[in-house]
This record gives C-alpha cells, structure tokens and sequence, in this order.
C-alpha cells in the first residue's frame, strides 16, 4: 500500500510548502516530514503501510506565521488532523488537505 499527500495553500492559491506532518497509528508516530516547494511529502510514499486506521497530523498555524499570516491567539486552526481507514492493503491512497487559516477541506484523491 502506497500513501500520498499534497497540501494547497487555498487563501493564496498555492503549494503550501514547509507544512510539518506527522503519520500515526494510534499513539505512535510513524513518519514526520515536511512538505516540498509543490506541497508534497515524498518521504511518505516510501513507508510500508498496512490495513487500519491512520492519522496525518499538518501544523498549520506555524506555516500560516511563517508566511507572515496574521493569525489570532490561539489560532482558529492550530493542527488539522485528518484520520482515515486503509481498507485496500494494495491500494494507493493519497489525502490531500487543502487549507486557509479558517477552513479546510480532504477527500481520497487518486
């Protein structure tokens, strides 16, 4: 099973770059990473993954500041968690996350 991920700066209409993430399967951390100048995280297609439940974990507010965002204290959204179930142990699942300080939104991409 393969997992891929791809975060978009929806305020600005870009890749948002420099977003730390962490995969986890329950309290154990499996992968931290950061995204990539397109807003990718190619280090998570290298990771072995079976069947089961699964979170992405994306510090947000630390890459909304780091762009110079204005955020209030605390932030509305500080790390957006995302947990989803792998069914298909042969499967490519990619979740994206596309994001502004006040919203986001995933689906299971292709």
């Amino acid at each position: 099973m393969s997992l891929s991920t791809h975060v978009l700066d929806t305020s600005a209409g870009i890749p948002a770059a420099g977003v730390t993430l962490k995969l986890a399967r329950g309290d154990l951390t499996l992968f931290s990473g950061e995204t990539d100048a397109d807003g990718r995280c190619a280090g998570l297609r290298t990771l072995s993954i079976a069947a089961g439940v699964y979170s992405l974990r994306f510090s947000v507010a630390a890459y909304f500041r780091a762009r110079g965002i204005a955020l209030p204290d605390p932030p509305f959204l500080d790390v957006v968690t995302i947990d989803f179930g792998i069914a298909e142990a042969d499967a490519h699942y990619h979740v994206p996350l596309l994001v502004s300080p006040f919203a986001y939104s995933t689906y299971r991409g292709s």
